[in-house]
């Protein structure tokens, strides 16, 4: 392969060596067939499409898990709000309960005309049925609250049940889809444990050899234009990722000791005070679209037809991301794996330029 010349960028202060787009590299000469009858190009293709699938299937698994966390949040809500209209249905009830002792400890079964007439003090006779009329008055008032103390109480019950079982489904969903991660990486680490050092050694060859070639292509056909100013939110966030280089990948971790793809992209521009959606499906389907000739630092490129992973744009054709199960978060050309767009989180105007030629 052609030597790699140094670049350095500037993320957090640190200058990190990024390798230029290296030249395509010579086809390789034929490799004999391993055991098994497949050739070295057809278990490469059979280990980035497992990667590929258990990638897919950790990306559903997260997004169930933010509605899950959303859900948990509605359902603690509402049980919140239910023990408090709970709290105050009881009390209206004992309001109500006093007013009623009240009202027939200071009642007679006659009316207020004739015991006018045969009481001996007309004015306390008065006095006496202000209170009754006071005392009937609070009590009808107490009786409507109660009343709709019990409607909201009622209602937020209902909620509360509903709730409970969306988040019931949704754990048995996200159970589910967390099984079946675990089953895809089976399969990868399966087929990886069936190989000899010297077929590894054979893929990992042709994998690079392929990346090579697509950059070049790539930058050979303009796609790719002078790196473009950052925004400090995106200087921010690039410096987070920079900082998190070298730690494992792990599916389903937004760090700080490990991420997956999305999870170290959406911390970072957590970090810089951008939230934006968990999963690479959502960062694809929510954030500001934007063509590949206007990337900049910070943006976020998407790969796969269907968004399932996705790295953050360094310059100079080059990314930081967390690549699958098995490796570490690193630098790696753009072009490795199949793009299918970029995003930029911040669509505000850029400031200063971090890149450094």
């Amino acid at each position: 392969m052609a030597a790699l010349a140094a670049q350095a960028v500037l993320a957090g202060g640190v200058a990190v060596a990024v390798p230029e787009p290296p030249a395509p590299a010579p086809t390789p000469a034929p490799t004999p067939a391993p055991p098994g009858g497949r050739t070295v190009a057809e278990l490469l293709t059979e280990l980035q499409r497992l990667y590929r699938e258990a990638e897919k299937a950790t990306e559903a698994y997260n997004a169930t898990e933010e509605v899950l966390k959303q859900r948990q949040s509605e359902t603690d809500r509402l049980d919140a709000d239910l023990a408090a209209a709970r709290l105050t249905l009881h009390e209206s009830r004992g309001a109500a309960g006093r007013l009623a002792r009240q009202q027939y400890q200071n009642s007679v079964d006659i009316s207020p005309y004739v015991r006018l007439l045969l009481a001996r003090d007309p004015q306390q006779a008065l006095d006496q049925g202000h209170v009754i009329g006071r005392l009937a008055r609070e009590r009808a008032e107490t009786v409507g609250r109660l009343e709709g103390s019990e409607r909201r109480a009622d209602g937020l019950a209902r909620e509360a049940r509903t709730a409970l079982d969306r988040q019931l489904t949704l754990t048995e969903r996200s159970r589910k889809e967390r099984d079946d991660v675990r089953r895809r990486l089976g399969d990868v680490e399966r087929l990886l444990a069936s190989l000899t050092a010297a077929q590894l050694a054979a893929i990992a060859e042709l994998e690079n050899d392929g990346v090579a070639q697509a950059q070049h292509k790539l930058i050979a056909s303009g796609a790719l234009k002078d790196d473009h100013k950052a925004s400090p939110e995106g200087e921010e966030a690039l410096r987070y990722a920079v900082r998190q280089i070298g730690k494992p990948y792990e599916w389903g971790a937004e760090g700080p000791k490990s991420y997956d793809c999305s999870g170290l992209t959406s911390q970072a521009w957590n970090q810089a005070g951008t939230p934006i959606p968990r999963t690479s499906e959502e960062q694809w389907a929510r954030l500001p679209r934007i063509p590949l000739k206007e990337l900049r630092p910070g943006d976020l490129v998407l790969y796969f037809p269907e968004a399932t992973h996705v790295a953050m744009y360094m310059g100079e054709g080059m990314v930081v991301q967390a690549p699958r199960t098995g490796e570490k978060i690193k630098i790696s050309p753009i072009a490795s794996n199949p793009i299918l767009g970029a995003v930029r989180p911040d669509p505000g105007p850029p400031d200063r330029h971090r890149v450094l030629r």
